[in-house]
């Protein structure tokens, strides 16, 4: 049994998803993933369900009926992962921007230092991203900054994907509440990890855009997140959060 679980969400992530596993899963710490996965017409839960054989007890799949959304795969994991009595919780990538050998980074400063979430951080040190266009480095970078201003928290990096929680915190927070689905989710999630006064701690990453595969980012996900910071705060600020 492993105390940690990493949750991947997926849909359509056939070209990365074996090589993913196996490098998390042969990581010196000894992880277990949670794949949930969107019922991808390119079968990824079909090479799962095969690679489950090799990795018995260590490798696990979710697979619903259909694409509902970043956000609401990662609450559904994490309601798995407090069933299944995890104490640390990561959140990460298919496609290998998220590195694996950081895993043990965010690990250590929950389970060692005074996390209680751990930032696999791209801004904490400067930027830290590789193959990017400039412009949707400026769109991330000044997200981060935009949500420091509506939101008081002192984060470099606020849409990281790239994160580990402790089992208490998601305890805490309220799951059925949750709303938003894209980069307003991550938001989302750190804001309330804040407003509970959990320790927030970033870790200097490098992330390395997707080399295969398609990204999942459009414009309706940049409007929520632009809109949703405010309505986060406004929940706040009238105690309905």
């Amino acid at each position: 049994m492993s105390d940690s679980i990493v949750i991947i969400p997926t849909y359509n992530e056939i070209e990365n998803i074996e090589s993913i596993i196996r490098s998390v899963l042969s990581q010196h710490k000894h992880f277990h993933i949670l794949i949930i996965d969107d019922n991808s017409p390119d079968h990824t839960a079909d090479k799962v369900l095969f690679l489950q054989a090799e990795f018995e007890g260590r490798l696990f799949l979710e697979k619903r009926e259909k694409k509902s959304g970043l956000g609401t795969a990662y609450v559904h994991g994490f309601k798995w992962a407090l069933a299944n009595r995890y104490d640390y919780i990561f959140e990460m990538d298919a496609d290998f921007s998220h590195n694996p050998n950081d895993l043990e980074k965010l690990y250590n400063a929950c389970h060692f230092g005074t996390a209680d979430l751990a930032i696999g951080s791209r801004y904490v040190t400067g930027v830290n991203v590789v193959n990017w266009p400039l412009n949707r480095v400026l769109l991330s970078y000044f997200a981060s900054v935009y949500v420091r201003l509506i939101t008081g928290m002192k984060i470099h990096d606020a849409t990281a994907g790239f994160v580990c929680y402790k089992r208490q915190v998601l305890e805490e927070i309220r799951l059925d509440k949750i709303r938003f689905v894209g980069y307003a989710f991550q938001i989302e999630m750190k804001y309330r990890t804040f407003c509970k006064k959990f320790t927030i701690v970033e870790i200097p990453i490098i992330f390395t855009d997707r080399t295969k595969g398609q990204s999942k980012m459009s414009n309706s996900i940049i409007i929520e997140a632009v809109f949703g910071v405010i309505s986060l705060r406004l929940k706040k600020l009238f105690n309905s959060l």
